[in-house]
């Protein structure tokens, strides 16, 4: 405080002093001072029992002047574990209905087209003759004709259907051994194992879509001229023109076309193992490196530790490749049997085509069962 208000104080006090003595003078007796009223002491309390405390003691608490509002929290219909299964069928819808409407639908009218007898239509007065709208396919019942004629009529189809059976027996288990050793090289550790790797991974990279095309040299359907150019650089009887080139041909035709056919049996080998090489190798990393250690202490042999450990450990992905290779060898472009039902559709039988593809997806899908009820028994499911 400044001097002025401390003479001010100091003024009041003596003239209250004077005062109370003039008092004493007069009345005889003491004035006693009166008792200054306790101030009432604020405080902040943050637990309600101490606010309760204080209240009863004469204190106030601050904080608080109303009463806290409770809100309810709004809860919700579903459930969290029904929201999250709404969510999983959101995500699956797509899929679902591109299953079903490119499929599902289509699976079954090549069903209704093998058991009918199909008549593509175009004519205006054989479209009202059979009552229909406009151009189209008119289907007849004729029970299971189609497949009758399928094995009495057409003599090819037996034929091709047995020859595509011969070519699996010996192809899957050819890819499948195939797959295996080279898995197990690229799984050592080497320089430029990561492009070896690409390379036999490559095949699986370029035989789709347009890439396709170019190898096969069908580009000309697309509007590209002088495909015959880029598709010379894939060719398989490479051999054989080199052979010729050198002067070698006319030796022993036999001979060369021995060499020729082993050359593209390598080359296809190698072409049809890329996703089976990478299957193996992701299997063959799953194997501990205890087991290695234990059985190089043990004085194992690489023999011994291949069928003792390494074979039960990837059974389970041998069996997978097994079912891949099987059924990707009987849908190849260059089977007997494709051929023949592509073939036919182009021809706009499509009844005959159904017919004879139905039947042969039923012996692939009896093969793959008989194949899974043995080699089932024998696999090794490691369990932790």
């Amino acid at each position: 405080m400044s001097e002025f208000e401390n003479e001010n104080i100091n003024e009041l006090e003596s003239a209250a002093e004077t005062a109370s003595e003039t008092v004493e003078e007069v009345t005889g007796t003491a004035v006693e001072p009166v008792e200054e009223a306790a101030p009432v002491r604020k405080t902040a309390v943050h637990m309600t029992a101490s606010a309760a405390a204080l209240n009863a003691e004469g204190e106030v608490d601050i904080r608080r002047r109303k009463p806290r509002e409770v809100k309810q929290i709004k809860q919700s219909k579903i459930s969290y574990e029904r929201k999250k299964g709404l969510y999983g069928y959101g995500f699956v819808a797509l899929w679902i209905i591109g299953v079903l409407y490119m499929f599902i639908v289509p699976m079954c009218q090549s069903l209704w087209y093998a058991m009918c007898k199909t008549e593509l239509v175009n004519d205006a007065a054989r479209q009202a003759e059979l009552g229909m709208s406009g151009p189209g396919i008119y289907t007849t019942w004729n029970d299971f004709e189609n497949i009758r004629w399928a094995f009495t009529v057409n003599p090819d189809y037996p034929k091709n259907l047995a020859a595509s059976l011969g070519e699996t027996a010996y192809t899957v288990p050819l890819v499948l051994v195939f797959s295996l050793f080279v898995a197990l090289l690229l799984n050592d550790k080497f320089k430029g194992r990561t492009l070896a790797r690409a390379i036999f991974f490559l095949p699986v990279l370029i035989a789709t879509g347009p890439v396709l095309g170019v190898i096969n040299g069908d580009m000309l359907s697309q509007g590209i001229s002088d495909a015959s150019q880029f598709s010379a650089l894939f060719k398989t009887d490479f051999v054989q023109d080199f052979l010729q080139f050198m002067g070698l041909n006319n030796i022993s035709q036999q001979l060369a076309d021995t060499v020729s056919e082993v050359t593209s049996s390598i080359l296809n080998l190698i072409w049809d193992s890329g996703i089976q090489i990478l299957i193996f190798i992701s299997a063959l990393q799953t194997i501990p490196v205890s087991a290695k250690e234990a059985a190089s202490m043990e004085g194992a042999t690489g023999w011994e530790f291949f069928w003792k450990i390494t074979f039960p450990t990837i059974s389970p992905m041998i069996f997978a490749n097994l079912i891949y290779t099987t059924i990707d060898a009987f849908v190849k472009s260059d089977n007997p049997v494709m051929q023949q039902v592509m073939t036919y559709i182009k021809q706009w039988e499509y009844d005959h085509a159904s017919a004879m593809a139905w039947v042969y997806f039923a012996i692939v899908g009896v093969i793959l069962a008989i194949i899974s009820a043995i080699v089932s028994r024998f696999i090794f499911y490691q369990v932790d």
